[in-house]
C-alpha cells in the first residue's frame, strides 16, 4: 500500500480525525490478530463480534489508525458507516493510484469460475495483486484495492454478487479496464428470482467499464454473449471481445481440438487469426477451459503476446484452496477437494471430472447442500442425484438435510441400493468412508461454503497426505 496520511484518510471517508493525529498509513486490516505496524485498523460490527471491542489491541500490535463508527481510546476516524466508509477510501485510493501511475484494473463475474479464473490472471499478468481466496464482496473488494501500491500494473478484482445492484457498487469503488464475464448460472439465483434478471445483474459490469474499455465475453453461454450489444459498449471507444470452444466465425480467442487426460484438459489456442501450441493445464477438470480462455483473453487485452500469455496460462497452477485440489494420500486413496462453493453447474462439472479422474479404482462423491438457491433448491438438488447415476458414479454419498433430495433422486433414478447413502452429519459421512475405501478409489466432496463439508475435505487430505 501507498503510505497515506491520517488527514487524506479522514478526507477520503469523509470522517471526523480525532484530534493532534498526525500518522501515517501503510496498510489495512480487519482483524486485529494481523495487525501490522502502520496499520489502519477497520472496526466492523458483525453479527457475533464488535470490532471496537479489539481497538485496543489493534493499537498495542502497532496500528497507526482507526476506522471507527464509535470513539475509541488512540487515534481514529469516526464515520457513521464503516463498511461505507471503507469502500470510500478504496474507491479515492484507486483515484490517487490512476493518477501517479499506470494501472490496469480488471473485474471478475459470474456464477461459476470466478476465483480459478482470478487465480490464473495473478500468475499470468505480471506485477498484479489479486484477492486472497474470495475476497469479492463490498468488504473484500475494497481491501483487495488498498493492497496495491505504486508498483502495480495489474489490479485483478472477483466481483460477487447476491442482490441487485451488489455490482453497480462495485464498479462505483473500482471502475474497470477490463470487465470479463464468465457465465450466468444459478447460484445465487435465490437473490435474484430468474436467470433472466441474475443476466440483467450480471451485465451491470459492462457498464462500469471506463472510455476504452474492453469486456472479456464467454460467447459458449447464450446470455454472455448477448451482452455485447449492452449500449455500453457502443460508446466513449469501448469493445468486446469473445472467446468460446472450438473454432467458428466470430470468436476473437478460440480453444481448438480440445482432449482430456485423466481429468486435465489440453487445447490449441487461436487468436486473432494466430495460432498457438498446444496448452495442458495444470488444473483438473474440463470446465476450467472456460476460465483458462477467459484469463488468456484478459492478458491478450492487457498487451500480452499469444506465446507468452498461453505459456503462463498452461504453467499456471491452483492458489485457492478447496477448489479441485487433487491429493493422493499416503495409502493410494485419492481426494478430489472442490468444497469452497456449488452450483448445480459447478456441481455437474464437479461429477464429470471425478469420473475422469477415477480411472484406478472406484468414484465416491460426498456431496452437499447448494446454499442460496431459493426456490429452484429442491428441482437443484434432485438433479444432481440424477447426474450421478447418470454418469455412473460408484459410490454417492449425500450429507445433510439440506441435500437429502439428491440421495432420494439418485435412489429412484438408479435402483441404488448400498452406492448411495444419506448422513446427517459429517461425522457419520467421514464414518461411512472410513469402512470402505480402498487403494485407488477417488473421492469428490463438493458443497457449498457454508455447508461445512470443507471440515470434511481438510480431514481427508490431512491426515495421510
Amino acid at each position: 500500500m501507498r503510505p497515506l496520511t491520517a488527514q487524506w484518510v479522514a478526507n477520503a471517508v469523509r470522517g471526523d480525525l480525532a484530534a493532534d493525529v498526525t500518522a501515517t498509513v501503510t496498510s489495512v486490516e480487519k482483524d486485529s490478530r494481523l495487525v501490522q505496524p502502520g496499520a489502519l485498523y477497520v472496526a466492523f460490527i458483525g453479527e457475533q463480534v464488535d470490532g471496537h471491542d479489539y481497538a485496543p489491541q489493534a493499537f498495542a500490535a502497532g496500528a497507526s489508525l482507526a476506522l471507527v463508527s464509535q470513539p475509541v481510546p488512540g487515534p481514529h476516524v469516526l464515520v457513521e458507516d464503516v463498511v461505507a466508509a471503507l469502500g470510500l477510501l478504496a474507491q479515492a485510493y484507486l483515484a490517487l493510484l490512476r493518477t501517479e501511475g499506470d494501472i490496469t484494473v480488471i473485474g471478475i463475474t459470474g456464477s461459476n469460475g470466478k476465483t480459478t479464473t482470478k487465480d490464473l490472471l495473478a500468475q499470468v499478468l505480471p506485477d498484479s495483486i489479486a484477492p486472497v481466496g474470495s475476497f469479492n464482496n463490498e468488504i473484500g473488494l475494497p481491501l483487495t484495492v488498498l493492497r496495491a501500491d505504486n508498483a502495480t500494473r495489474h489490479l485483478v478484482l472477483e466481483m460477487g454478487a447476491s442482490a441487485p445492484g451488489d455490482l453497480a457498487y462495485l464498479t462505483g469503488i473500482a471502475p474497470l479496464d477490463v470487465a470479463v464475464e464468465l457465465t450466468v448460472g444459478s447460484a445465487h439465483l435465490g437473490g435474484y428470482g430468474s436467470p433472466d434478471a441474475l443476466a440483467e445483474e450480471k451485465a451491470s459490469l459492462i457498464d462500469g467499464l471506463v472510455p476504452g474499455g474492453v469486456a472479456v465475453l464467454n460467447a459458449d453461454d447464450p446470455r454472455v454473449a448477448a451482452m455485447a450489444a449492452r449500449p455500453a459498449l457502443a460508446a466513449e471507444g469501448r469493445r468486446a471481445r469473445t472467446f468460446g470452444v472450438g473454432s467458428r466465425a466470430g470468436l476473437d480467442v478460440a480453444a481448438t481440438e480440445l482432449t482430456s487426460d485423466r481429468g486435465r484438459a489440453s487445447f490449441i489456442p487461436e487468436a486473432d487469426g494466430l495460432v498457438g501450441e498446444r496448452v495442458t493445464l495444470a488444473l483438473v477438470g474440463e470446465h476450467h477451459v472456460t476460465n483458462a480462455l477467459a484469463a488468456l483473453t484478459t492478458a491478450l487485452a492487457c498487451g500480452i503476446g499469444l506465446p507468452d500469455a498461453a505459456a503462463a496460462v498452461a504453467a499456471a497452477t491452483p492458489l485457492s484452496p478447496h477448489r479441485m485440489a487433487l491429493t493422493e494420500r499416503a495409502d493410494g486413496v485419492w481426494i478430489l477437494d472442490d468444497a469452497y462453493n456449488a452450483s448445480p453447474e459447478s456441481m455437474r462439472a464437479a461429477l464429470r471430472a471425478l469420473k475422469d479422474v477415477a480411472v484406478t479404482g472406484r468414484s465416491f462423491a460426498v456431496v452437499g447442500e447448494m446454499l442460496e438457491m431459493g426456490e429452484a433448491s429442491l428441482a437443484a438438488h434432485e438433479e444432481v442425484g440424477l447426474d450421478a447415476v447418470r454418469l455412473r458414479i460408484d459410490h454417492l454419498v449425500v450429507v445433510g438435510a439440506g441435500a437429502r433430495a439428491a440421495y432420494v433422486s439418485a435412489v429412484r433414478e438408479g435402483s441404488w441400493g448400498d452406492e448411495a447413502a444419506f448422513v446427517a452429519t459429517i461425522d457419520e459421512a467421514r464414518e461411512f468412508l472410513d469402512g470402505r475405501l480402498t487403494r485407488g478409489d477417488t473421492v469428490l466432496v463438493k458443497a457449498s461454503h457454508g455447508s461445512g463439508l470443507w471440515k470434511l475435505a481438510d480431514d481427508l487430505v490431512g491426515e495421510t497426505a
